[in-house]
């Protein structure tokens, strides 16, 4: 694969996380390639996650970029990846651009954790976009997985002024597919969104292993709120458990993000590890 074709960006990233004997996780293997670039990865103060800052080192997506993510979590490593700013993806070509396209894979061995905690992902007017993400995760593997779209540039008044948007996500347990979606979001019509809050955030977030055992119903039900709309269940086999919400604004969404991640380290009686990002 050429790391240009015409105006495009073709890139790759490839990590995998292990830990030593002494229980320390580190990257065994690391590969990235524009319009991706690591920074400096760190140990969380008690040394048991590492901490990995994804940085798009262009302004972001433009039509035709491509973007192939394989991540792997080996056994009792517990991995936390993060994004220090939000995700773009430009105007596409009127005539000829194509759909911007990110593919990622995950991967978690028994005992390990991956967290996955971007910025939101904003899609400016005129976009197209496809995401494109497979999970797979052994038994007792740990997961903690965000997905946040906001509406657009809100700012330059560019509210659900995409021309679209394509969801696919597969999640597997044990070898057994116990989620998939698949969604387009035309950028218009959406009045399941916009009947609610004008320039709704949607949030998505999965969790497996420690996390979602002595599930705080109670708690996350007490999240919602005038600027949040939220529900939450388990699938099938009770071993994954789904949240979805809308949230009123991106200050909504970054409160209800970081409140119930606290909330979901806590009841697994684990320290948040720091992201070197600015929370409400």
């Amino acid at each position: 694969m050429q790391l240009m074709t015409g105006n495009s960006l073709s890139g790759h990233l490839r990590l995998r996380c292990e830990v030593r004997a002494d229980g320390v996780p580190f990257l065994s293997r690391q590969s990235f390639r524009a319009p991706v670039h690591l920074s400096k990865s760190h140990v969380s103060e008690d040394g048991s996650e590492l901490v990995v800052t994804v940085i798009n080192p262009t302004a972001g997506f433009f039509d035709g970029d491509r973007l192939l993510s394989d991540i792997s979590v080996g056994a009792k490593a517990r991995l936390v990846m993060s994004t220090p700013s939000s995700s773009r993806v430009f105007r596409m070509r009127k005539y000829d651009g194509k759909a911007a396209i990110c593919e990622q894979k995950f991967s978690v061995e028994a005992d390990g954790f991956l967290e996955w905690i971007p910025e939101a992902f904003i899609p400016h007017a005129g976009a197209r976009y496809v995401q494109r993400t497979e999970i797979e995760l052994e038994r007792e593997a740990g997961l903690l997985f965000i997905d946040w779209i906001s509406p657009g540039r809100v700012a330059h008044g560019e509210i659900f002024q995409y021309e679209s948007l394509r969801w696919e996500f597969d999640l597997k347990m044990a070898g057994k597919l116990v989620a998939r979606e698949r969604y387009e979001m035309p950028g218009e019509g959406l009045e399941g969104i916009t009947a609610m809050f004008e320039a709704g955030h949607y949030i998505s977030i999965y969790v497996a292993g420690e996390m979602q055992e002595n599930w705080p119903a109670s708690e996350i039900d007490a999240l919602s709120g005038a600027d949040v709309y939220l529900g939450h269940g388990a699938l099938e086999g009770g071993e994954v458990r789904v949240v979805r919400a809308l949230c009123r604004d991106s200050l909504a969404a970054r409160r209800l993000i970081e409140r119930l991640r606290s909330l979901l380290y806590k009841n697994a009686n684990l320290k948040a590890p720091s992201l070197g990002r600015i929370f409400m």
